[in-house]
């Protein structure tokens, strides 16, 4: 049986992380905040913990254990430093249970095999070992590919990939074989004045077009319209509201030691005497 095709050119999507190693990104900095953050309420000391691609770049901001061993798992080249193992989400080349916390950020979405990298990720946790990501989620980017759409003119081509939504991740966490799959959706609301300031901020994040088949190229009058149809979107102040839609995963790797849902049956009380409980309190205060 013949393999799906794949989406990404793993050579580009390389090139575009190894071109954005070491530059600042802002789109990265949010999302290493707010793993720091979701990483803060959890309240279990992490020993063998695993930066996946360039969250690495800010691991002050995740507050990670001090005495933790710490291991790299790099995307391009460029990145590969301080012992880091260069590979794909998709192909970890980690033994099964290795790690306790894996983190992942702003890379997940342009994976060829994202149920297969969920799996494996997964897998090189260690039983209750916790895995935290966030990636770009379907719905992001609205007003640029309006305008990308402008600047290819009669010869449309893709120049952002596709994304998933929340629900379809929470699925695929379920699927990977996660205990405990919780995706959460964040929207970030930007403001910019000039196209070309957010490709940039977008491209310092190694995101750009790494889709498989040949290159689409806008050229100098695609890029005029592009202008043009940015020009006609902007509001009073000269700027144009675009949106990212940032899509948070978490679960934990089984455990014989975790809590389990009630057996069927074991209630102490039914669910109609629950109900006829709740419906008199909704009355006395109606």
């Amino acid at each position: 049986m013949a393999s799906a095709p794949d989406i990404f050119d793993y050579r580009r999507r390389r090139a575009l992380r190894g071109r954005s190693a070491g530059a600042p990104s802002l789109f990265l900095e949010w999302m290493a905040d707010d793993l720091g953050e979701r990483l803060s309420a959890v309240s279990r000391e992490f020993r063998d913990i695993l930066l996946l691609g360039p969250v690495a770049r800010f691991r002050e901001k995740l507050a990670l254990p001090v005495k933790a061993a710490i291991s790299y798992a790099a995307l391009s080249e460029a990145e590969a430093q301080d012992g880091a193992v260069l590979c794909t989400e998709d192909a970890l080349p980690f033994e099964p249970a290795s790690f306790d916390l894996i983190i992942s950020a702003g890379t997940l979405d342009s994976v060829n095999d994202l149920p297969g990298a969920l799996i494996q990720v997964r897998r090189s946790l260690k039983p209750d070992g916790l895995f935290l990501g966030t990636m770009f989620g379907a719905g992001s980017l609205p007003a640029l590919k309006r305008c990308m759409i402008a600047a290819d003119g009669d010869r449309t081509a893709a120049h952002i990939h596709p994304q998933i939504d929340v629900r379809s991740a929470g699925d695929l966490l379920s699927r990977a074989g996660f205990a405990m799959p919780v995706a959460d959706g964040d929207r970030l609301t930007l403001r910019y004045g000039d196209p070309l300031r957010l490709i940039n901020d977008l491209r310092e994040s190694g995101t750009g077009n790494a889709l498989a088949g040949p290159r689409a190229f806008i050229g100098k009058a695609g890029l005029a319209r592009l202008f043009e149809a940015w020009a006609g979107m902007v509001e009073a102040d000269g700027k144009l509201s675009e949106r990212l839609e940032l899509i948070s995963l978490s679960g934990w790797a089984p455990s014989p030691d975790q809590a389990k849902p009630a057996r069927r049956g074991s209630a102490s009380v039914s669910l109609a005497d629950a109900l006829r409980s709740g419906g008199k309190k909704a009355d006395q205060g109606g």
